[in-house]
């Protein structure tokens, strides 16, 4: 006859332990029975993968995801960094060639200023065009200024106002004046010309650049004027027969 065992408290007590320590189910004794609350999806993949140590395929989609995001943005930075690498080459070259370009140009001025003193140096200076000789009026008045011209280039004083006062009173303005009676003319050298030089006198004061002749309006006038700067100081203080 088959032997019956019976199952007591203390035989539920130990299923619960030995089933709490299995993972599989949580075991409430009460009253003498059990109640088992199964934990489905946890219980299940903890047992799967405490089983086969190997990871989910949720982990290894979540991983593969992960590996390619990591790839994508290592890719992305290192093309960031070559195109920064480039900028900064393309930078530095087209610098080069300005500070190239720029160091050419001042050598082609340089050369080009050089080349120029050269030329400066070289060539002949080209005389300074004469000036149009000064045109006087063949009247009194131009032979005044034409006078008063020499006298200032030899340094004889005398001024339009003294030259003219002494010629009116001496000739009336008339070059070919002569004095045929007074001590010079009884002595055979009579006083002629606008200041009624004497040819003696003409000779002695006569200022070299103007005519040898006495009865020359301007050479009578800067003769006198001459003559006058050496007896009296100027043509200036002469009031009468001098």
């Amino acid at each position: 006859m088959p032997r019956t065992i019976r199952i007591t408290r203390s035989h539920k007590l130990a299923a619960a332990v030995l089933v709490a320590a299995g993972s599989v189910t949580a075991i409430t004794a009460t009253g003498g029975q059990s109640e088992a609350q199964p934990t489905a999806a946890k219980s299940s993949a903890t047992a799967g993968k405490a089983a086969t140590g190997a990871p989910t395929a949720q982990e290894i989609a979540a991983e593969k995801a992960a590996a390619e995001n990591a790839a994508k943005k290592a890719a992305a930075d290192a093309a960031a960094a070559k195109k920064v690498a480039a900028d900064r080459k393309a930078a530095a070259e087209r610098k080069a060639e300005a500070e190239k370009a720029a160091e050419k140009a001042r050598s082609e001025k340089q050369a080009a200023n050089r080349s120029t003193e050269r030329k400066a140096v070289a060539a002949p200076k080209k005389a300074a065009p004469k000036a149009a000789p000064k045109k006087y009026a063949n009247n009194l008045d131009g032979w005044i200024r034409e006078s008063l011209d020499i006298m200032k280039k030899k340094n004889i004083p005398g001024s339009y106002e003294g030259l003219h006062r002494n010629i009116m009173r001496e000739s009336s303005g008339n070059p070919n004046a002569v004095n045929d009676w007074d001590i010079n003319a009884r002595n055979g050298i009579p006083s002629k010309g606008l200041l009624q030089v004497i040819q003696p006198t003409f000779d002695a004061y006569h200022v070299k650049g103007t005519p040898k002749k006495l009865t020359d309006p301007v050479a009578n006038i800067t003769a006198a004027a001459n003559y006058a700067a050496d007896r009296y100081g100027s043509i200036d203080n002469v009031d009468s027969a001098y």
